[in-house]
């Protein structure tokens, strides 16, 4: 076992050319950390409308190509002004809506020409007289306040259509619509365009619209929801992750110090993976990622790994420093034994991160590339500048002391454990193991794709943004989730019978679907159009043959159609955006476009927010099952170079495999559904719960290369390597399970699913691990011979 401990190999060239050089390692970190916190201080948090949706994907596509065509049915906010007491029809509310649409119209980021309520011109009434139409504007330029002008406008409200879409059902609320814009001109140089700060806006929100006016008016309550200000109380509710972070590094300090009983090892360990986290967000700012609310989980994942890579370092040093000359002697042992399992641990690490890049989501590809940046500075952090500084540091003599007597003493609990490689224990644990991975299996078939919750699943159900959704939905026949499907036909062709017929026959269909509301297109207006033309007698409300009654009928159906009536929309309004409501009613659309569609008319998916929710729960469910495999085969085929040995790489993947489907079953079991924010667990547990693995095998064959049964080879390994692996496994899910008491849901969920992930990683490297070897690996092949794994000396 002594020459396990110490390997008398030659230095290579790698660690001559670090430990020959200490000062000048030292210094190198020191003035790049310094450059980095620098950058790092200048992250600030940042999202986009285009960085959340999958821009490669066909419904996008077609959004993004008549986005000029959509008017308001891009990204949005609706602000509902609601009278507690009463109705809107009082002078008090009215001079309150007009001060919030006047507030509204001047923050930054709004589209100006798009805002619309009740004191917009552009919405008007109408209706039929004996001499024809009449109409005009819902608020008179006479309007005065008075209770003649309030009956006035009452009148003019149940005329104009707006009842169930800028007006409650109950008229005790109205809506302002307000639509956004990704760019605006900097009003202090207008040829220089501006990114909206969804933050910013947020607050801007809140400060100058519910706070000011809910103040000012005790019987007004302010309801707002929409993209923007959902991203703005994600990354509000995200900057509690600084919290999160600070009680997971007490967590790991408090339990460092209890596993190393040392001072100068702990501080060494929390401050290279501390410089990590800091490489990491100044790097990311040097390539012009800011933090959104999904990447601001990636600092806690490199801490997590960080800490994982440390307590193997500082373990092997203390080993090696019960017989080492020095504290130098140590660290270059330690370094040569555990560097290249290290690296490859990291490697694999990377790979779960590289593989989501296969997702066109933004805010996905910049999760994989900054932490895939973070893993490679780990390499330089805890793999060299960690076991340089403990060169100079030592260990206390405490914890030496300690490490020499665990060498040689019996340990009750890791013999216990070791039986885990016993024949009988063995069989008893792959039968438990196949009956867990059936179960996980069976269960697993009830995993949703897609948002399982009405609002905005990624907060908690009684947030205020959800409180408000709940209220809009209940007072509006226009929900907030709606799916446009955009019927393109030739220049002046959307008022031609055909066209007009066939979106009259998709609107019923999707009225006739399970969780459709409501349809809403120029059909509609056109049908009460002609009615009203002919008295308003109901047999007339339908669709007319004559090209001019058409024409005519269209012309007040303003916002449905383009400038060259070469575009109509046709807004389906959902319940909600659940995952099996979005595919209903995306299924129905697609059936009708397949038969309707023809040279000069066609039926395109989608825009809205409902269009854009499918189109992500397309690119997430294609991508699902490949990233899964992608990320074994690359954990699997670098196994397979390290050790050269298939029974190796089975012995560590297995495992995996089990935690990945137990995992899919825990999703369905808790109501998750797999979206943008649980998508990436997959790969990170997988990437992350490698590294047992990893540590616990290279160790085993060393053992079993010199000659020892595997029993008593995994109990050595088990004193060696297997204290390191289960306190990281504990400290890991310790530190990430503060994020379930997370006001923000997905990142309860994430942590959920990462303490998971996290234990059932160690705990199958060490039940799963050694029960497979028994059948897989050959001791007596093995004994005695030098062997090819990388690891060999």
């Amino acid at each position: 076992m002594t020459n396990l401990q110490h390997p008398h190999d030659k230095p290579t060239l790698l660690e001559r050319l670090i430990f020959n050089n200490r000062p000048t390692v030292i210094g190198i970190c020191l003035l790049v950390s310094i450059v980095l916190f620098w950058q790092a201080t200048l992250v600030r948090p940042s999202t986009s409308f285009e960085k959340m949706i999958p821009l490669s994907h066909p419904f996008i596509q077609n959004m993004m190509e008549h986005r000029n065509d959509l008017a308001n049915l891009g990204n949005t906010v609706r602000i509902s002004v609601e009278a507690k007491q009463g109705d809107i029809f009082s002078k008090e509310y009215m001079e309150t809506l007009r001060q919030i649409n006047d507030e509204v119209f001047y923050i930054s980021g709004v589209d100006r020409s798009g805002l619309k309520s009740l004191w917009s011109p552009s919405v008007r009434w109408t209706e039929v007289t004996e001499e024809g139409f009449a109409g005009g504007e819902v608020i008179p330029q006479s309007y005065d306040g008075s209770q003649e002008s309030l009956d006035k406008l009452r009148n003019n409200v149940l005329k104009s259509g707006q009842v169930g879409r800028l007006v409650a059902n109950n008229f005790k609320s109205s809506i302002i619509d307000v639509p956004l814009q990704e760019f605006y001109p900097d009003p202090a140089d207008q040829g220089k365009l501006l990114p909206l700060d969804y933050r910013q806006f947020s607050h801007q929100l809140e400060e100058k619209i519910r706070d000011k006016y809910e103040a000012q008016n005790p019987n007004v309550e302010i309801h707002i929801v929409g993209f923007a200000k959902k991203v703005g109380d994600l990354i509000d509710g995200l900057i509690m992750v600084v919290m999160f972070f600070g009680v997971a590094f007490l967590i790991t300090l408090v339990l460092l110090m209890w596993f190393t009983r040392c001072t100068r090892s702990t501080v060494a360990v929390l401050s290279t993976t501390l410089i990590a986290v800091i490489w990491q967000l100044g790097l990311m700012h040097v390539v012009g990622f800011g933090l959104d609310p999904y990447s601001m989980l990636v600092p806690f994942l490199i801490f997590a790994i960080g800490i994982s890579h440390g307590v193997q370092k500082i373990n092997g040093i203390a080993l090696q420093s019960s017989d080492a000359e020095n504290a130098l002697m140590a660290a270059r042992r330690t370094f040569r034994q555990l560097f290249l399992p290290g690296m490859i641990a990291i490697l694999a690490d990377a790979v779960g991160f590289i593989t989501l890049l296969i997702i066109d989501i933004g805010v996905i590809r910049e999760l994989a590339i900054g932490a895939s940046i973070g893993v490679a500075v780990i390499v330089f952090t805890n793999l060299i500048l960690l076991p340089v500084a403990i060169s100079y540091a030592g260990i206390s003599k405490r914890a030496v002391v300690r490490s020499k007597e665990d060498a040689v003493r019996e340990h009750p609990f890791w013999r216990l454990l070791s039986n885990f490689a016993a024949p009988k224990v063995a069989r008893v644990s792959v039968v438990l193991a196949l009956l867990a991975l059936a179960g996980g299996l069976w269960y697993g078939h009830n995993l949703k794709i897609g948002d399982l919750d009405q609002g905005a699943p990624e907060l908690r159900p009684d947030s205020r943004y959800n409180q408000d959704n709940n209220f809009i939905i209940s007072n509006y026949s226009t929900s907030s989730d709606v799916l446009v499907v955009m019927v393109k036909t030739p220049p002046e062709g959307c008022s031609a019978y055909q066209t007009l017929s066939a979106i009259n026959e998709l609107s019923w269909k999707m009225e006739n679907t399970p969780g459709v509301q409501s349809a809403i297109s120029l059909v509609t207006v056109s049908k009460q159009v002609i009615k009203g033309m002919n008295e308003g007698n109901l047999k007339w409300e339908s669709l007319s043959r004559n090209k001019d009654v058409l024409n005519s009928s269209i012309s007040r159906a303003d916002g449905l159609y383009n400038n060259t009536c070469s575009l109509a929309p046709l807004l389906i309004f959902l319940n909600d955006h659940k995952a099996e409501t979005l595919d209903r009613a995306v299924h129905a659309v697609q059936e009708f476009a397949k038969v309707n569609n023809k040279q000069g008319l066609e039926f395109l998916l989608a825009a809205g927010n409902a269009g854009i929710e499918a189109a992500t729960n397309e690119v997430i469910k294609q991508a699902e099952l490949t990233i899964l495999i992608l990320v074994y085969i690359c954990v699997a085929v670098m196994c397979m170079i390290t050790f050269r040995s298939w029974a190796a790489t089975l012995c560590i993947v297995l495992p995996l495999v089990l935690t990945s489907v137990l995992g899919n079953a825990l999703m369905a079991f808790m109501g998750i559904g797999v979206k943008v924010a649980t998508l990436p667990v997959v790969a990170l547990g997988v990437g992350i719960g490698v590294d047992y693995g990893i540590y616990i095998y290279s160790r085993l064959e060393s053992f079993l290369r010199a000659g020892l049964p595997l029993q008593e080879a995994y109990y050595e390994t088990l004193k060696s390597t297997g204290k390191a692996v289960l306190f990281t496994g504990l400290c890991l899910a310790i530190g990430v399970c503060t994020w379930i008491f997370s006001a923000i849901k997905f990142q309860a969920d994430m942590g959920l699913m990462l303490t998971f992930m996290l234990l059932w990683n160690m705990f199958g490297a060490l039940w799963l691990l050694p029960a497979l070897a028994r059948f897989l690996i050959k001791p007596e092949k093995m004994a005695g011979k030098v062997g090819n794994s990388l690891f060999s000396h």
